[in-house]
């Protein structure tokens, strides 16, 4: 298994990658992700290809979550993922008035359910992340001004 440190619009992740016949684990900041369809890998050719998703399968992998944007453009103070996990809810909508510790966002990570708040009052300019997405560690959530 290979260990590689990212870095990816300023954030850190700290990762490892095993590939056994074109196909991956991968484990991003603890979280794994297994049965990754690897392109570009033969059996001639072992060097560490482009890793894509693979389509969804019996065993409910979890999902490989896609890399946002570093910011939504413009002014406003984004709420970010602390940890990596998948939205189950969003409390709010683009244009709702909020207030410092309201529940904007409900968060599924190692199998717990985390309450996302917001840090300060103020509205909500844009809604990054949706239900169902899977989020990593420090991606843009909400951005409130």
């Amino acid at each position: 298994m290979k260990e590689y440190k990212l870095t990816i619009n300023g954030n850190e992740y700290v990762t490892s990658i095993s590939v056994e016949d074109g196909i991956a684990n991968v484990t991003v900041n603890g979280q794994e992700y297994k049965n990754i369809a690897v392109e570009g890998m033969t059996k001639k050719n072992k060097s560490m290809p482009h890793v894509a998703p693979r389509p969804a399968v019996a065993e409910a992998a979890a999902p490989v979550a896609a890399p946002r944007p570093a910011s939504t453009g413009g002014a406003g103070s984004p709420i970010k993922s602390p940890l990596p996990g998948v939205v189950l809810d969003v409390f709010v909508k683009e244009g709702d008035a909020v207030k410092t510790g309201q529940r904007l966002m409900l968060l599924e990570a190692m199998k717990m359910e985390n309450n996302i708040e917001s840090d300060k009052d103020g509205v909500v300019k844009s809604i990054v992340a949706r239900k169902g997405d899977s989020v990593l560690e420090g991606d843009v959530l909400i951005t409130i001004e």
